[in-house]
């Protein structure tokens, strides 16, 4: 008897197309291999998989898009359920509330709000899953002024253990919503989540590059406008290696880059005169450093947001490394360059400073367990095993990032920023934690999906 006579037929096992489909990733360096995989398309189905999984005893794990694999152990084993519901994003204008279908990604979402005038906190890349993204914290670029996107986050509904769908809210198990909300996973399988939308008339978005020999005085000069920046802007600074490869500007891949992106977001019509003042307040100083390579920084709508940071659209392999810092004085700067910089010999494609601040380090009472971020900046540095560059190179060589980083690590990360299970990782107290383990095992009492706890995210180890 092989394993495909012992699978039900639901589950797809390895070989077969189903099973291609259901266990793929996006981070193709990280590769899932559960023992069966099964692609969902309603709750029915979901509730279905759970009750067969219990029925043979097998441990489930969850993804959607698989942006995330390589920040979850590897699946050994078990049910792998691939989550696509039907539906499509329903949006209440009046309430200003989502209602999004697990594994819809930001693109629909943001495309299905649009017409409102409205947008969601969303992450940096059009096909990232809305799921995972939310429940890890999710650090947007709306962030500085409306905090972690799990804040916005006002239902999720879910199959758990016993294969019942239930809905989390203000009035039902509040709890169990609060434990969600950057709790780590591990609660069950998450069907739908109803998103509290954001106001947007326009943004001004993009991006400017600059040789990297320029690096040091426009770090200087991102870091100090960052420190009274308002809170309407959010943006990023990255180091950039880029292959001469299809889609990258020719440009850009002749030697190492200096990028500020990020966008500063208008409310209302109101509010885009200030907007653009507020921008130019950012990229004037820089500009006059020196002149851009390439820069598209531009007003236009909240899609467009999307397109700033560049992000593949397409599963590449990569790794990388992510911590949370207490400042970025000179000496940090310095030492951030110097292992990432021009003359590092750094083999990582992006070596990123996002700025923090403002509504991020504001705790929210409406909010879940993680709610705030108590640092100024995050660092996420990753890079692709091509060509003569390994895994094993780059994982030293995030080794010495950190290492170079670590007087001003804070010893925290965010779930949804990190990229590599084998790496440091803490965003709750030794109290969160024992709370956020009490929910799972009212939820979840037989650990059902114990797999599916992100590394550090309880108290069990």
């Amino acid at each position: 008897m092989n394993q495909h006579d012992i699978l039900p037929r639901a589950f797809a096992a390895p070989g077969t197309p189903e099973y291609d489909e259901a266990a793929g990733v996006f981070n193709l360096a990280a590769p899932a291999r559960p023992g069966a995989a099964v692609t969902v398309r309603t709750v029915d189905e979901v509730r279905a998989a759970v009750r067969e999984a219990g029925a043979r005893d097998l441990p489930v794990r969850v993804h959607t898009t698989g942006h995330a694999s390589g920040a979850r152990h590897a699946v050994d084993g078990g049910l792998l359920v691939r989550t696509r519901l039907a539906g499509g994003v329903v949006v209440d204008a009046r309430r200003r509330i989502a209602r999004i279908p697990a594994g819809t990604t930001w693109g629909e979402v943001v495309a299905a709000a649009a017409p409102f005038g409205l947008t969601a906190p969303h992450g940096s890349a059009a096909g990232v899953g809305v799921v995972g993204y939310l429940l890890g914290g999710g650090v947007s670029f709306y962030g500085r002024r409306t905090g972690l996107a799990a804040n916005s986050v006002r239902a999720v509904e879910l199959v758990t253990a016993d294969g019942t769908l239930v809905r989390a809210d203000a009035e039902n198990d509040p709890e169990l919503l609060w434990a969600l909300r950057g709790g780590g996973g591990g609660f069950g399988v998450v069907t739908a989540v109803e998103l509290e939308l954001l106001p947007v008339a326009k943004v001004v978005t993009g991006a400017a590059y600059w040789s990297a020999a320029h690096a040091a005085p426009l770090l200087a000069a991102w870091r100090d406008w960052a420190a009274d920046a308002p809170r309407r802007a959010t943006t990023s600074l990255r180091v950039m290696n880029l292959p001469p490869v299809p889609g990258v500007p020719p440009v850009l891949a002749a030697g190492p880059v200096l990028c500020v992106d990020g966008a500063v977001a208008a409310a209302s019509p109101d509010e885009v005169a200030e907007a653009r003042c507020q921008a130019e307040d950012l990229l004037g100083p820089l500009r006059g450093i020196a002149p851009p390579l390439m820069d598209t920084w531009a007003l236009t709508d909240a899609a467009g947001v999307l397109d700033a940071h560049m992000d593949p659209a397409e599963p590449v392999p990569f790794v990388g490394d992510h911590l949370l810092l207490a400042e970025l004085g000179d000496e940090a700067a310095a030492a951030f360059l110097g292992v990432v910089g021009e003359g590092s010999g750094s083999p990582l494609a992006v070596a990123t400073l996002r700025q923090l601040g403002g509504a991020f380090a504001d705790a929210d009472p409406r909010g879940g367990v993680l709610s705030r971020l108590d640092a100024p900046f995050a660092y996420m540095g990753s890079g692709p095993p091509f060509g003569p560059v390994t895994v094993a190179d780059l994982e030293r060589h995030c080794a010495a990032v950190r290492a170079a980083l670590a007087p001003w690590d804070t010893g925290t990360t965010v779930p949804s920023l990190v990229e590599g299970a084998d790496r440091p990782q803490r965003h709750l107290d030794a109290d969160a934690l024992a709370a956020v383990d009490r929910v799972r095992g009212r939820v979840d009492p037989r650990g059902r999906f114990a797999g599916d706890i992100a590394p550090g995210a309880t108290a069990s180890g």
